[in-house]
């Protein structure tokens, strides 16, 4: 019962990891909060949806590898959008969170009611592929999905690649730089409106990479991405917003706590728990549990 759990906690670590990285990314960068962040979820998880659907109806044959092309159409699809998003709307309300939160709340909206009237208003759900139906025998009573295991490992791989990025490359240079001091960044040179818009996209990119895996754990509706925002936001300013390692060890603490709160009390008393923790740690640490120190 132990292990079962403790893996329950990591598959939902997995998600609320994907979801919170992107969101960290882009408030850590632009200080922009995009309620729209659980639509986007929700918008990689129909891209997966739809490749399925596509896989059956021209591909039966390769059926099997439908769901790691349809990761990578998730993250090109939510990485367009944002982009698209960035450039046509929240670059023109920087430094106006209220205004921003409002858009993209209203962004948010108008993409669920988009999801109910050309895709489908009920929950849709998209076939396993074969070699993701089995299990792995542990023991004689422990016995783990590979469906979740692939899941775990995906959230592992994307956040080292998103890690790579950030602390390797060039791009992730820039990023770094406008995130730490971003006049002092515009005053060297580095075109901040860029680096703003394809960060923003990245965000966006990693909640659609969310939305694909969510589809392995349940099915998807329009308001699914509303599921799961609240505890995004929650993870993110538990972690500290300036820190993507305290962004994962925040969604691994969340995850786990959730898992046995609701295992041992009602899921309304859980979240409760979990709020109340947020609110002890956040009145003792305001800049979140994990936040790194830096100098102002």
């Amino acid at each position: 019962m132990l292990a079962m759990q403790a893996f329950t906690g990591l598959s939902v670590f997995s998600i609320l990891m994907l979801m919170a990285l992107g969101l960290a990314i882009v408030f850590g960068l632009m200080r922009v909060i995009n309620m729209a962040h659980g639509e986007l979820m929700a918008m990689g998880a129909y891209t997966t949806y739809g490749t399925s659907l596509l896989f059956e109806a021209y591909f039966p044959s390769l059926m099997g590898i439908y769901f790691l092309v349809g990761v990578v159409l998730a993250f090109c699809t939510t990485f367009v959008f944002g982009y698209f998003l960035e450039r046509s709307l929240i670059r023109f309300l920087y430094e106006r969170p209220l205004d921003t939160m409002l858009a993209t709340w209203g962004v948010g909206l108008i993409l669920q009611q988009c999801y109910r009237q050309f895709i489908n208003p009920r929950p849709v759900s998209v076939p396993t592929a074969s070699w993701l139906q089995g299990v792995w025998q542990v023991t004689d009573d422990i016995s783990f999905p590979m469906s979740r295991i692939f899941i775990i490992a995906l959230a592992f791989v994307t956040a080292l690649l998103v890690y790579l990025l950030l602390h390797k490359t060039r791009w992730g240079l820039l990023i770094r730089a406008v995130t730490q001091n971003r006049e002092m960044s515009g005053a060297v040179g580095i075109n901040q409106h860029r680096v703003d818009a394809y960060t923003f996209a990245l965000g966006c990119g990693l909640a659609g990479i969310a939305g694909s895996s969510f589809t392995m754990l349940a099915s998807t509706a329009p308001d699914t991405g509303q599921a799961y925002i609240v505890d995004t936001f929650i993870v993110v300013v538990f972690g500290g917003v300036e820190s993507l390692l305290g962004t994962i060890l925040s969604a691994a603490v969340i995850g786990q706590l959730q898992t046995w709160l609701e295992f041992y009390l009602s899921g309304s008393m859980a979240r409760a728990g979990i709020l109340l923790l947020v609110i002890l740690v956040l009145y003792f640490r305001p800049n979140g549990l994990f936040a790194t120190k830096v100098r102002r």
